[in-house]
């Protein structure tokens, strides 16, 4: 089972390289979430932190968030945990753990009340040991705005 169930994602997914295969939903990023960001992770730099500050110092005019903040959401932002989206794009499968990322910018700031929304290339889908080893291309999008907030390249492996 293990192995057909792997040999019968990798045919499924094949078909999808090079293709956006989901653009998901809008998110706005309020300063609440930005100063629970700063909370957990102890970056509590002015220019996330302080709007007043912001309003004078910041080249943005306004707090915007971490880079890590942003990058964090991919997981909201590409619905890629929900479990409709886990049987629609892994059938047969079981598990998926993240391996990391290969590479990530943050081209555009994320200024406080923009909306962002991720969109998913499929990259490559290829065997490992029992698993399937799956290369997206995550791009964040501002709206309204032509750079995006985020481009990511990221592994994940998915089992029986």
């Amino acid at each position: 089972m293990t192995e057909n169930a792997s040999t019968n994602l990798l045919e499924f997914l094949q078909t999808q390289i090079g293709k956006e295969i989901h653009i998901g939903k809008w998110l706005r990023i309020d300063q609440e979430r930005i100063d629970r960001f700063a909370e957990v992770t102890g970056d509590v730099q002015w220019i996330h932190t302080d709007p007043e500050r912001a309003k004078t110092d910041s080249p943005y005019k306004a707090t915007v968030a971490h880079g890590f903040l942003t990058l964090s959401l991919l997981p909201f932002l590409s619905e890629s945990n929900h479990p409709d989206y886990f049987k629609k794009n892994y059938p047969g499968m079981r598990l998926r753990v993240n391996m990391g990322v290969n590479k990530v910018r943050f081209p555009a700031p994320v200024v406080v009340g923009s909306n962002l929304r991720a969109r998913t290339v499929l990259q490559s889908a290829e065997p490992a040991g029992n698993a399937v080893q799956i290369i997206y291309k995550f791009t964040i999008e501002i709206e309204g705005e032509e750079k995006p907030a985020c481009v990511a390249e990221s592994v994940v492996r998915v089992y029986p």
